[in-house]
């Protein structure tokens, strides 16, 4: 007999924490950028020629030491989750996902060392913002594919299931959005001028309310789908009101500061994070819109481990 994959609530628990701490991350990493603290700390991966002391945490060093020690954690956290998953997991692609994590933070922690030994070069520093992106979202997904909402809810009826175009629809506001993130960290990074990350931020901001809306008129009664495309519509609206603040500070009013500007690092910040959100969003509703797209249920024997899909 058939059974869907059993909901484990310590590892469910365990990916949430995760990706808050990830978040945490991320919000450090711009923490860095936005206090031109980069070289704070000239040498990689020891820090002033130690590789367990703590340096004295001033000035611009206090966010670059710092973002590096929350960073080793997190390699910590993702090295223990990747155990608990094999440990209690019976989805082979949630292991393979697991893996994909640890990949990604080691690539993360590659990049911001290349970003340091040659001296911040914006198009290493902008792939290194974009792959830290990638790894939150890909601890987003972990906490959704391992709660209990997902697990039980895995048989799509055939209302509910999604037209191949919606699903397009949604990889597009995923590759958007990775666009606009990569250019935002371009133009931050001073590789790139402000006017592709401006037209870009009109067609994204289009194609995600296009996105959203069309979710909610033709799956709005699915809460599955509902729910991440309510929030892409919140997160959208209140990137776009940051990216204005973001480029009023930093453009208009402290293009001749000696350094940051409190008001500039603090729209700066928070613009990198409301990004954050707004690419797991559309992850999400990527994932969602892929499970909806062919009316499958995907199933697993508790025996042999072999996945079988089962039409709706």
């Amino acid at each position: 007999m058939l059974s869907s994959p059993t909901y484990n609530r310590g590892l469910h628990r365990f990916a949430v924490v995760l990706a808050v701490f990830v978040f945490l991350l991320i919000v450090a990493g711009a923490l860095v950028t936005s206090n031109s603290a980069g070289l704070a700390v000239p040498d990689w991966p020891t820090s002033f020629g130690s590789l367990y002391k703590i340096p004295p945490m001033v000035g611009g060093i206090k966010y670059e030491h710092g973002h590096r020690m929350l960073a080793e954690f997190i390699g910590l956290l993702t090295i223990v989750m990747c155990v608990y998953t094999f440990r209690v997991e019976r989805r082979s692609w949630m292991k393979k996902l697991s893996l994909a994590a640890i990949g990604t933070v080691i690539a993360q922690g590659v990049l911001g060392g290349i970003t340091v030994l040659y001296f911040l070069p914006w198009y290493i520093s902008s792939a290194h913002a974009a792959v830290g992106q990638t790894f939150f979202s890909i601890a987003v997904l972990m906490a959704v594919f391992t709660s209990k909402s997902w697990q039980e809810n895995a048989r799509v009826s055939p209302d509910e299931q999604m037209a191949a175009s919606t699903r397009t629809l949604t990889l597009l506001s995923v590759a958007a959005v990775y666009l606009q993130l990569f250019l935002g960290a371009g133009f931050r990074h001073s590789g790139i001028s402000i006017l592709p990350h401006l037209v870009n931020a009109v067609i994204t901001s289009g194609i995600l309310f296009w996105t959203a809306i069309r979710v909610l008129v033709m799956h709005g009664k699915v809460r599955e789908l509902r729910t991440p495309a309510v929030w892409i519509l919140g997160l959208l609206l209140l990137q776009l009101g940051l990216g204005f603040a973001a480029y009023l500070t930093r453009v208009i009013w402290g293009k001749d500061a000696v350094q940051p500007l409190p008001s500039m690092i603090y729209t700066t910040v928070a613009h990198v994070a409301m990004g954050a959100l707004l690419l797991s969003a559309t992850f999400v509703l990527a994932a969602q819109a892929h499970r909806r797209s062919h009316g499958v249920t995907v199933v697993e024997q508790p025996t042999s481990r072999v996945r079988r899909a089962v039409v709706a």
